[in-house]
């Protein structure tokens, strides 16, 4: 947040200092309710140790759902957009919204439109919403258009946390396995190994591989931990490069089970974000260039890539679409109709709730069906780990016992 330095009067003289506020308009005020009188307020520069470092978009995104909600009921009220923006940054609990906000305001002020005062808070306010805003200002529809937009927010939120949650689960199962094993190699499998080693026993293929595994996982688990860091960022590094993401997004929705999901929310996203631009009157080719940057799919964005070329020709915008495995019949056929009958915007709705519902639906399957799935494994991989420990023990027991 930005630091001021100020020079001032009170009633007791002469005050100086610095103040921490959103802007340099709410440092004021902060200074005026604190019975000062500013002569001189300065925003301190930005170093490497003041620099708030953010990455994506330092708003959550339930924040931004109220605060486009509240901003409509203002405007419908019949409040100005300055004075409701101003409202809305007072009260909002997230300080990098509220920074945002008395920014635009001043923007605003200035003369500038909502629409181009947003747009120079681009990790806030993206393309979509700076679009369907300007969209929304030249129709006079600004408080319909905002709701719009929380609707959307909302649907994207509830979905994108639906398939977070059916890949969590067994994600963190996963991790547990792995430290499980990792504990039964380095704790518990090497105080058996002296006392195999005094008795000389034969010992079991399986039991040999164990205590290899073992011996390795002390030896080399630094090498482990390289390993699986050196493929996180291997893969990181990958989905910031548009080709190699493309093949890292095609693998995705190629995967058994976890693929189709992604699919049906990929689908929920791309239907539910063009429903609202093409309800908002943004122009279809300017939609698609917009949904093609935020559908974060690299194999569905290249075909909306070629369905904006095919439009810009006067083609069907479902020619690519009916050529392509990631679209379902139904979704084409949907759109389809919606441009025959001129009724895409709400044909692209439809399809986003069938989806939306069919996500819902499949995530609940994917859990009742991996718990199960998982505990099993944990229990083969633990199962055989124990085996290998006590099938020699009993061998040596029996010699003891002859």
């Amino acid at each position: 947040m930005p630091r001021f330095t100020y020079t001032g009067r009170n009633t007791a003289g002469k005050q100086t200092g610095s103040i921490t506020s959103s802007s340099r308009r709410e440092a004021f005020v902060m200074l005026k309710e604190k019975g000062i009188r500013v002569m001189n307020l300065e925003e301190v520069p930005e170093s490497i140790f003041t620099k708030e470092i953010t990455i994506g978009n330092p708003v959550k995104l339930r924040d931004f759902v109220i605060f486009l909600r509240q901003f409509s009921t203002l405007i419908r009220a019949g409040i100005s957009v300055v004075d409701a923006t101003n409202v809305l940054a007072q009260q909002t609990s997230s300080k990098a919204l509220k920074r945002v906000l008395f920014d635009v305001e001043e923007e605003m002020k200035q003369g500038n439109p909502l629409s181009e005062a947003a747009a120079k808070h681009p990790k806030v306010f993206s393309t979509m919403f700076i679009n369907m805003i300007k969209a929304g200002e030249a129709s006079g529809a600004l408080d319909d258009t905002l709701d719009r937009l929380a609707t959307q927010f909302e649907k994207q939120n509830e979905t994108r946390q639906k398939i977070v949650s059916a890949l969590t689960y067994p994600l963190v199962l996963g991790v547990i396995a792995i430290g499980v094993v990792i504990f039964l190699l380095v704790g518990v499998v090497p105080t058996f190994v002296a006392m195999f080693s005094d008795f000389g026993a034969d010992l079991p293929l399986i039991t040999r591989f164990v205590l290899g595994a073992s011996e390795w996982m002390q030896s080399f688990w630094w090498l482990f931990l390289l390993i699986v860091l050196a493929i996180v960022m291997g893969l990181m590094a990958m989905n910031k490069q548009k080709q190699t993401k493309y093949y890292i997004d095609y693998a995705l929705l190629r995967i058994p089970i976890f693929g189709p999901l992604l699919q049906k929310a990929v689908i929920a996203r791309l239907t539910r974000t063009l429903s609202s631009l093409f309800s908002s009157s943004v122009p279809i080719l300017q939609a698609i260039s917009i949904v093609e940057k935020i559908v974060e799919n690299e194999v569905i964005a290249r075909v909306l890539a070629a369905s904006k070329i095919e439009l810009e020709k006067g083609e069907s915008l479902t020619g690519p679409m009916k050529d392509h495995w990631a679209f379902p019949p139904l979704v084409t056929q949907m759109i389809t109709i919606g441009e025959s009958t001129g009724s895409l915007d709400s044909m692209l709705d439809k399809i986003a709730e069938f989806y939306e519902k069919e996500v819902d639906y499949a995530t609940d399957r994917l859990k009742s069906l991996i718990e199960p799935l998982m505990i099993v494994v944990l229990a083969v991989i633990v199962g055989t780990i124990v085996t290998s420990i006590l099938v020699p023990m009993f061998d040596i027991f029996n010699h003891i016992q002859m």
